[in-house]
């Protein structure tokens, strides 16, 4: 009876938020996945990094919103391999379908 109803069992499942994000400018062949799935996997989410044909890269993360967010602000930092020009995301419900971090 301790639990109030619509409240996470451990704090983090009701937090949970998915990034879909496409990151726009040099950022293929300069080791931005790898590096996009290093900082995800320290931030502790889950979800993955891969190129598209167009020449923009994909991300998905999931995990507690403000590690989302960190992730987030540091795609649009300038501290990433490349250049990137412009990152086009939106943030929804997690699924949890993802078992860890990867890149493709």
């Amino acid at each position: 009876m301790g639990r109030h109803a619509g409240t996470p069992k451990d704090g983090s499942a009701g937090d949970a938020v998915r990034l879909d994000a496409q990151v726009l400018g040099m950022v293929q062949g300069v080791g931005f996945r790898y590096w996009t799935m290093a900082k995800a996997e320290e931030l502790g989410l889950s979800g993955e990094v891969a190129n598209r044909d167009d020449g923009s890269v994909s991300v998905v993360a999931e995990g507690p919103e403000p590690k989302v967010r960190q992730l987030l602000e540091w795609l649009n930092s300038g501290s990433t391999p490349g250049r990137v020009e412009r990152v086009d995301g939106s943030t929804s419900r997690a699924g949890g379908h993802f078992p860890g971090f990867r890149a493709h």
